[in-house]
Order: C-alpha cells, then sequence, then structure tokens
C-alpha cells in the first residue's frame, strides 16, 4: 500500500492539502497552495512508535516530515478535515501496511529529536516546581538565543500578548499600548515602586521608568534575559529607575512595593502552587497596593488537568499549567486580594501570534543559522498552532485586577477607566 493510500484513507480523499510522499505517491488538491511531505521512512518510525501529534511532532521538527507554504494556513485546514469513517485499519490492514513500508524500517526505533525536553533531563532538579527544576524549565525556553528572540519578537523583545486597537496596528505600538495598559490599570504614578515578576527581558520594567517615572525591578530566573535587559536599560539611560536581576520572585522581600505586575508567569507556577503565589504577591504590596495578573487561561475552570507529556510540555513549556479564569480569580480572592476588574484579550493574542510567524518566516534562514533548523521548526509549528487555539477558544488571556485593602479602602476611584489620555 502507498502512502498516498494511506493518507486518503485516513483524512478523505478531498484533503484540501497537496500530499507527497518518498515513495513518489500523491493525494490531496493538486492546486493547493500548501503541501504535507513525507521525506524518508523514520517518518513513519515516528508515528508507529508515538501515533497522533507526538509522532506528527517530532517527523516535522527533526526534518523527516515537511510542510510547504504557510504553517498556519496548513494546521487550520487540516484541523477542519473529518477523518474518513473507514480510516480506522484491522490487524491485518495494519500488517500490510508494515509489510509494503517494510518491516524493518517499520518497527526500527528512533530517538525524539534533541530539542525535545526527556522527563529524565528533570530528575534530580527537584520537585515539580521547585525553585532549582523551575530554574531549569524556564532555561529550557528562554534561554533558547536573545539574538533568535530579537528576530521573532521584533525591537520591543516583549513575549506576552499585545493589544491592539485594530487589525491594522503594528506590533509594536500594539506592545507599547499593553504595557501603558497594565500601567494604566496599575495607577503607576512617579516615586512609586513597582515589581514585575517574571519581567522577561525588561520591557515593563522600562516603559514603567521611561513613560511613568517609576522605580521599576523586574526578577526573571533566566540569565540570558537578565543580561540583555540590563544593558537595554543602561542604553536607555535607565539605571537610576529600572534594574532587572536574575533572580526567584520568591526571594524578594516581602511589604516593599506600591504595585506588582505579572506578565506571563503565572503559566509556570502549577495549580498546588496558587495559592502560595498569589499570597507571596499579597505579601510584596504594601497596603493599598494593586497586582494585575496577565496569563494565558483555559476556557473553563473545570476541564482536566494538562498532560504533562504532551506536545507543548515536552517542547515549549516544560512543566507548564493553564487555569480557567475563575481558578485564578477565587486563588486572588482567598489569599487576600479584593478583584477589582478583569478581561479577556484572547483575538489580540492570535493577532500577536500572527506577527511572530511572520517574523520569523521573513528572518528564517537567519534563525536557521542562529539556533539550528529544529529548534526553528518548533516555534513555527508552535506558534501557529497557538493562533488556531486563541481563534477556536482553545485558550485564552485574561488580565485580573486585584487590591491589597489598606483596610476597608482600595484607594480606587468609584468607576474605572483605563483608556488613555486624549492626544
Amino acid at each position: 500500500m502507498r502512502l498516498a493510500e494511506i493518507f486518503e484513507r485516513v483524512v478523505g480523499t478531498d484533503a484540501p492539502v497537496r500530499f507527497r510522499a518518498y515513495d513518489g505517491s500523491t493525494a490531496g488538491d493538486p492546486d493547493s497552495d500548501v503541501a504535507l511531505v513525507v521525506r524518508t521512512p523514520a517518518a513513519l518510525n515516528y508515528l508507529a512508535q508515538s501515533p497522533g501529534a507526538l509522532g506528527l511532532t517530532r517527523a516535522y521538527v527533526s526534518g523527516h516530515i515537511d510542510v510547504e507554504g504557510d504553517m498556519y494556513t496548513a494546521l487550520k485546514r487540516m484541523s477542519g478535515v473529518a477523518f474518513s469513517e473507514g480510516s480506522r485499519f484491522s490487524p491485518l490492514e495494519f500488517a500490510a501496511i508494515a509489510k509494503s513500508i517494510g518491516w524493518v524500517k517499520f518497527v526500527n526505533r528512533v530517538p525524539p529529536p534533541p530539542q525535545e525536553m526527556r522527563r529524565s533531563r528533570l530528575f534530580g532538579r527537584g520537585v515539580r516546581h521547585s525553585k532549582s527544576r523551575d530554574a531549569e524549565v524556564i532555561s529550557h525556553h528562554y534561554d533558547v538565543s536573545n539574538a533568535f528572540y530579537e528576530m521573532v519578537l521584533g525591537p520591543s523583545m516583549t513575549y506576552t500578548c499585545a493589544v491592539f486597537e485594530d487589525g491594522d496596528t503594528a506590533l509594536e505600538r500594539a506592545q507599547f499600548y499593553k504595557h501603558d495598559l497594565v500601567a494604566r490599570k496599575l495607577d503607576l504614578h512617579p516615586g512609586m515602586r513597582l515589581l514585575d515578576v517574571g519581567c522577561g527581558w525588561g520591557g515593563m520594567v522600562m516603559h514603567a521608568a521611561r513613560e511613568y517615572g517609576v522605580k521599576a525591578l523586574g526578577v526573571t530566573l533566566s540569565k540570558q534575559q537578565a543580561e540583555w535587559a540590563s544593558k537595554k536599560i543602561a542604553q536607555e539611560g535607565l539605571s537610576d529607575l529600572a534594574e532587572v536581576r536574575y533572580m526567584d520572585y520568591r526571594d524578594v522581600p516581602d511589604g516593599v512595593y506600591d504595585r506588582v505586575s505579572s506578565l506571563g508567569l503565572t503559566e509556570h507556577i502549577g495549580a498546588k502552587n496558587l495559592s502560595g503565589y498569589f499570597s507571596s504577591l499579597y505579601a510584596k504590596l504594601k497596603p493599598g497596593g494593586r497586582l494585575l495578573n496577565h496569563c494565558i487561561t483555559r476556557p473553563r475552570n473545570d476541564l482536566p488537568p494538562f498532560r504533562p507529556n504532551g506536545v507543548i510540555n515536552r517542547y515549549v513549556f516544560p512543566d507548564g499549567e493553564l487555569e480557567g479564569p475563575g481558578v485564578l480569580q477565587t486563588e486572588m480572592n482567598d489569599a487576600g486580594f479584593e478583584i477589582r476588574h478583569q478581561e479577556n484579550l484572547r483575538e489580540h493574542y492570535a493577532l500577536t501570534l500572527r506577527h511572530w510567524c511572520d517574523n520569523l518566516q521573513r528572518n528564517w534562514d537567519a534563525a536557521v543559522k542562529e539556533v539550528g533548523e529544529g529548534t526553528a521548526r518548533v516555534w513555527m509549528l508552535y506558534m501557529a498552532g497557538c493562533i488556531l487555539g486563541f481563534e477556536k477558544n482553545v485558550v485564552q488571556l485574561h488580565q485580573i485586577l486585584g487590591v491589597k485593602l489598606d483596610g476597608t479602602d482600595a484607594r480606587m476611584p468609584l468607576r474605572l477607566d483605563f483608556e488613555p489620555p486624549a492626544e
């Protein structure tokens, strides 16, 4: 049985993409602008070992399966394919397929690509979400290469959801608007002290210092981020107000800060640690202080836990966990925060990811030279898939604003207005 026949058996004869295999067989729409290409028999080894998304990811990352054309378009079209009712193979048919491919090729085990975080690498690093293990998994994701992230994220070096005024807003303006929205929600003023936990490359820290005269400290578990941010702060002449340290947020002193921002850190905390996380941020604030928590969420609070061995956990966010917005609000509330505002920016993250995908595609050759083709493939697949995730409401992005009451005083206006002043 040729591979094109297997493809048609699984997805039907009218797949909206082209299919081509190393055995010379073809299927699908011959006029499609995207194609799925099986380049070597090793792709089948990966699929035999791990049927489904993991096997496909391993085969793509290692270059044995390729996508010609736009990755997002290919994923979107294939996500809409209804699998054929006769796609399940009987044991005899499965044996026939293996025989036609070659038993040795079919059953030969191949190792996962090196970009995959093996569970054995985390052994000896402590329990899940311990300080030592968090440092290891954060390094896996963020210490890829500052130069690579500059190619993907653009000049802002901001790796969190931007906020767009409309669909034509440029990415840099949208990231500025996001930082300014956070600043307005926190009601920043000169002389205040801001703590930005999980600060990345220091975008929020520098924005608060430059635009609002705030003395801002950012902490990150990525050495490369801290080094890049410190140099950028010095170049911008903000060293008197802004600072980024390579440091665990849990080691920051309590009771010191007027405001806390957490943009994209909560995803790394873990469900069992949310209570301690929000209690820790609460303790770091002065009475009347505010916390703005910005993170990826799930559309419901009663969904089963994320699989720790899924593709995202293996390749992108080891130990990552997402919760519903109601869970986060409850944990914030139980830690002592009074919840004053919440909004979902789901569509904005889809737009942000589109820009990042375009940046990576535009800089593809330079990115491959910087980090290797396997790593570049991981990021293209991950970001294109995430666009679909946000568009299809598989994941969301919530900003939740809480206040640490001063007695019973929230130190907030009767009605909140986060719109920027008219220019």
